[in-house]
């Protein structure tokens, strides 16, 4: 049998570095690291199919055997796939012409080159792997929590590191607005997106989802974690305000009241992970205007007409309920809007019978009142003549922050509208 060599120091580091790889199984190492030498060999000898080569990744070693056929001495064409009689015996002192022997052949005897190139073929092959290991684990997570910490900020997006270095990528965009993080904070988001495209792994998380919010209710509610309350609707202004309609099977069980708990405190910490944003939690139901109704709370109806085609509401409303019907910058109609799927339109419910039909939209005045005085009027919810006539100087001082003479020139043009 040939004398064995030792293996070379590059060659037992390449195995160290390889065989405590995370998120690959040993037998796909196994499969790779055999291909690689296959490979190198077939570069070297024409063929490696008279070779076969014996993995042990646990001990970081390997073992390559060569069968060749025995021949008469002198007449071997190809030292690779034959062997003279003489040599032969000295592998096997038995053997005979015809028969095949086997011989251990260290890979180090190959050269530095054929080293060289297993190390450079091992290492592609193996970030390969480990991309798309990362690209199967996270494929599964989109839609879950994960937490990992804050490793580098720029002014686009945050990279972050999970617990085996992978990185994430925290958007600007996907960040609360109120968001700010140090390196080395732990960040909790939920997966959205993960592809591998030009074999390059990107992992998007985000913390404004409204799937974000859904699953901390999970955490947070064991009821919603076992099915008995299911989250129906969620309408979020990340960081500011967020509806969440939620239903149970089980008369027993209030949802509501399950969802926020005793004073508040289940719902406490999904607020605090949120930066404080309000979040009304709210009965749903498949009734529609009672749903619109529970939606644009603490506002109470007058009543409502919908236009199931152009998924529109007319929300009729007492004059000094229409402030908390709109909320603080139109907030609360945006959100029951975006909770109910239809776009709600809020108009004051005059005692005597003023309808709509005696308003008039604000856009109507643009050749007496600027444009962009309009514009803010209508932004904090002062659509037409009567919703401003029906709200105080004060109020509409405060909520639209114009100037008093602005403000009184408007009230004058609006009631000259009226008076005529």
């Amino acid at each position: 049998m040939a004398k064995e060599v030792a293996m070379s120091p590059n060659l037992i580091e390449t195995f160290s570095e390889f065989k405590n790889l995370k998120n690959i199984d040993q037998s796909t190492l196994i499969s790779v690291l055999e291909e690689s030498f296959r490979s190198v060999i077939a570069k070297m000898f024409g063929t490696d199919e008279n070779f076969t080569v014996v993995i042990n990744p646990s001990k970081g070693d390997l073992e390559i055997w060569r069968d060749r056929e025995v021949v008469e001495d002198g007449t071997v064409e190809n030292e690779q796939t034959q062997v003279g009689l003489t040599d032969a015996r000295k592998i096997d002192a038995e053997c005979e012409i015809g028969e095949d022997v086997t011989d251990k052949v260290e890979f180090v005897s190959f050269g530095r080159r054929a080293v060289l190139n297993l190390r450079q073929t091992l290492s592609s092959k193996i970030l390969d792997l480990q991309k798309e290991a990362v690209y199967e684990k996270y494929k599964d997570l989109v839609g879950e929590i994960i937490t990992a910490e804050v490793y580098q900020i720029w002014k686009k997006e945050i990279l972050l590191l999970d617990a085996d270095h992978n990185e994430i990528l925290l958007p600007k965009t996907e960040q609360i607005p109120s968001d700010f993080f140090h390196k080395g904070d732990s960040v909790r988001a939920v997966v959205i997106n993960v592809d591998n495209k030009n074999n390059t792994v990107k992992i998007i998380v985000s913390r404004t989802s409204e799937m974000f919010l859904q699953r901390l209710f999970e955490q947070e509610v064991p009821e919603i974690a076992d099915g008995l309350i299911s989250i129906k609707k969620i309408a979020r202004i990340p960081g500011d305000h967020a509806k969440v309609a939620v239903e149970s099977d089980d008369e027993r069980i209030d949802p509501v009241g399950s969802c926020v708990g005793v004073k508040g405190s289940r719902i406490h910490s999904i607020v605090r992970e949120l930066r404080n944003e309000n979040i009304d939690v709210i009965n749903y139901t498949s009734n529609l205007s009672l749903f619109i109704s529970r939606a644009l709370s603490p506002a109470k109806i007058v009543s409502i007409t919908t236009d199931d085609v152009n998924k529109r509401a007319e929300v009729y409303i007492r004059p000094e309920d229409v402030s908390f019907a709109i909320g603080k910058g139109g907030t609360n109609i945006k959100l029951a809007s975006k909770l109910t799927g239809y776009n709600i339109e809020v108009f004051r419910h005059v005692e005597g019978g003023a309808t709509e039909e005696e308003d008039i939209y604000l856009d109507e005045f643009s050749d007496e009142i600027e444009q962009w005085v309009l514009d803010i009027f209508k932004e904090n919810g002062y659509d037409t003549a009567r919703r401003v006539l029906a709200a105080s100087r004060d109020e509409l001082i405060q909520k639209t922050d114009l100037e008093e003479e602005t403000i009184d020139n408007v009230i004058a043009v609006l009631k000259a509208e009226f008076e005529e």
